[in-house]
């Protein structure tokens, strides 16, 4: 049991923490509602088991004998990342269904995590706690933890946004929180990119 508890516990600490995936979430339930945020955050966490999953089964001993696969994914994550910065910060804040950028799909969701440096970082790093020596099992278990919580921790983003929308309510008010989102997505790559 401490082992299922130490597992939920590394999961809570690396999923709730902010980080692009969770800045995403907070931008989408407050444009678009918690409801309509779910396809992100089903897709980010998603994403993010397979990733751990495959790092459980032998994907960090690739990424260990050729590193450059690190830098690429590391410089791909932070160039994608940038772009959604960038696609906020840009983004007028007309208010109305004609003007409402789409939601993160579940695809995006997904895709944030493997080009995620905090996401590689997680899998990586609880993988080698956990399961170092490749025992499906342990793999499995984690990865089934992990789920849970990524799930509820990732969503708690997006229905914190969600309780924002109330205050979203001009296209100023908007355009300001589409700029904080992106000054706190590009805080985060940098942090990021930086470790």
């Amino acid at each position: 049991m401490s082992m299922f508890a130490s597992m939920a516990a590394f999961a809570l600490a690396t999923s709730i923490s902010p980080g692009p995936v969770n800045v995403v979430a907070l931008g989408s339930g407050a444009r678009h509602g918690f409801g309509a945020s779910l396809a992100h955050v089903t897709g980010a966490t998603a994403g993010f088991c397979l990733l751990l999953v495959l790092a459980g089964l032998g994907l960090h001993e690739v990424v260990s004998a050729w590193p450059q696969v690190t830098a690429v994914v590391r410089w791909a994550g932070v160039v994608f990342l940038l772009y959604m910065a960038w696609k906020l910060a840009a983004d007028g804040g007309e208010l109305g269904a004609s003007h409402t950028p789409a939601r993160p799909s579940m695809l995006q969701g997904a895709a944030m995590q493997w080009l995620s440096p905090k996401a590689w970082l997680a899998a990586l790093a609880g993988m080698g706690t956990y399961a170092s020596d490749g025992d499906a099992a342990a793999v499995w278990l984690f990865a089934a933890i992990y789920f849970v919580v990524c799930w509820l921790s990732v969503a708690a983003w997006a229905w914190a946004g969600s309780r924002l929308q109330a205050c979203l309510d001009t296209p100023h008010r908007v355009r300001f929180f589409n700029r904080t989102m992106a000054g706190m997505l590009v805080m985060s790559v940098v942090y990021l990119a930086a470790a």
